[in-house]
């Protein structure tokens, strides 16, 4: 059943202050009655806590507070109690095993979100952007997060799908009602310039969701360079903890290293790799292929050179392998010479012991990735992949649209690339959507959410 009544432990398992147990569903505040001793919760007003205790077969469990939202004013529309009770591994566990035995189901992940979202209280971009909160590790992220929750990205897609929808039933009433002497004739001299101004308005959201995407999925960056020229050096000064070993010893990192770096609110997943050389050690050769892998992988790559010393061969090959990837190369060793210079390429020249030019190294990347302008103006970014993703279809169906007025189709059949618009735009809010797609992205919740 869908609407039967659920339970959950909403927070985090483990030695805490507290735990919260939350309950959804028609039966949620008479199944809590009947394990709670304190007031009785059938009469508390909605959004109110009560304090008293829950109790099974006369055991006390804990001391509580139960907080009651009566529907529809709740998360879920429905009513909702939320039980705040004492944290650790056992207390919460015994409550929900209480809550099942009188009546509850296990909720499955995510279903508390879900049924907002089926309730009407929420819709597809709000419910994806509650992960987006939990999940935010900058303050960046959060804005773009909290853009999705208030409802500013269900607005913007709602704007397009209302410019198209009366551009659609234009086309529906010609088609339908043609002895309307009032109806406007929808000719492709019309439907044309309409539909391209469409087009117009989806291209400038998915330019600004370039940047939006970068901010909420973070950057790949690798790190790669020969061996001993100071990669792990540059991790641990840009992590600013000894992350990585450092040693005078050529090849002492064979095996991936990560870390993350919040890079003024961009987040860096931050990869050392082992240098990259010939070599006969079978151990340092498996690390070489993974750096290699993670290389072709990378959204960024940092190539090393130690500037103290006049370029390699295998500099030289590192410096070709990469010439068409998305790149910063980084001079090291500043503070013992300059011996390197590169014709028409930009090199950071920093020194990673002595902390020296990281500051112009976390600015070309920020410059490269982040358009600062569009982030101070407080637009709205789309930056789920999935909405980008339906965007572009959107936009396809619309070019598909444009192409079949110049070639003269019937309004009819341009009318079916309109519609297969809007329906993509239908699927980004969760207005047009199938079951399955409701029930893969509810799936990647966590627990009680």
């Amino acid at each position: 059943m869908l609407f039967d009544t659920i339970a959950g432990i909403a927070t985090m398992k483990g030695y805490s202050a507290l735990n919260v147990i939350r309950v959804s569903g028609s039966d949620a505040i008479q199944i809590v009655n009947r394990l709670f001793v304190g007031k009785n919760l059938d009469s508390q007003p909605t959004h109110s806590v009560s304090y008293g205790h829950i109790v099974d077969d006369s055991i006390v469990i804990d001391e509580v507070l139960v907080s009651i939202f009566r529907e529809p004013k709740s998360f879920t529309a429905e009513n909702v109690v939320e039980i705040s009770t004492h944290g650790g591994f056992l207390i919460a566990d015994k409550i929900l095993e209480s809550l099942i035995k009188n009546g509850c189901r296990i909720a499955e992940p995510g279903e508390f979100t879900k049924r907002a979202y089926l309730n009407g209280r929420i819709d597809l971009t709000q419910a994806e952007s509650i992960m987006d909160v939990v999940n935010a590790k900058t303050m960046t992220q959060l804005t773009l997060a909290n853009q999705g929750l208030s409802g500013q990205v269900k607005t913007l897609i709602a704007d397009l799908q209302t410019d198209l929808l009366t551009l659609i039933a234009k086309i529906e009433v010609n088609i339908d009602y043609p002895e309307y002497d009032d109806a406007i004739v929808m000719t492709n001299d019309i439907i044309i310039p309409q539909t391209t101004d469409l087009v117009t308005k989806i291209e400038a959201i998915l330019i600004k969701s370039n940047t939006g995407k970068i901010i909420r999925d973070g950057i790949k960056t690798v790190i790669v360079g020969k061996p001993n020229v100071g990669k792990s050096s540059l991790l641990n000064t840009l992590l600013k903890e000894e992350k990585a070993i450092v040693t005078e010893i050529s090849g002492t990192t064979r095996d991936l290293i990560e870390g993350e770096l919040n890079l003024g609110g961009l987040l860096l997943k931050l990869i050392d790799t082992a240098g990259i050389r010939n070599t006969v050690d079978l151990v340092e050769k498996i690390g070489i292929e993974r750096a290699k892998k993670a290389l072709s992988e990378a959204d960024l790559i940092l190539l090393v050179l130690d500037q103290s010393q006049s370029l390699t061969e295998a500099d030289k090959d590192l410096l070709e392998l990469t010439k068409n990837r998305v790149r910063i190369i980084v001079g090291n060793k500043n503070d013992l010479g300059n011996s390197v210079n590169l014709e028409n390429e930009k090199m950071i020249r920093v020194s990673a012991k002595h902390k020296i030019g990281i500051e112009a190294l976390e600015n070309e990347v920020k410059r490269l990735f982040i358009d600062e302008g569009l982030l101070g103006n407080n637009e709205t970014i789309l930056s789920n992949t999935r909405h980008i993703g339906k965007l572009k279809e959107a936009k396809n169906a619309l070019l598909e649209a444009i192409n079949a007025s110049k070639n003269a189709y019937p309004v009819d059949m341009v009318e079916i690339d309109l519609k297969k618009a809007w329906e993509c735009l239908g699927e980004i809010t969760g207005e047009y959507g199938s079951d399955l797609l409701i029930s893969t992205l509810f799936s990647k919740f966590c627990l009680g959410k």
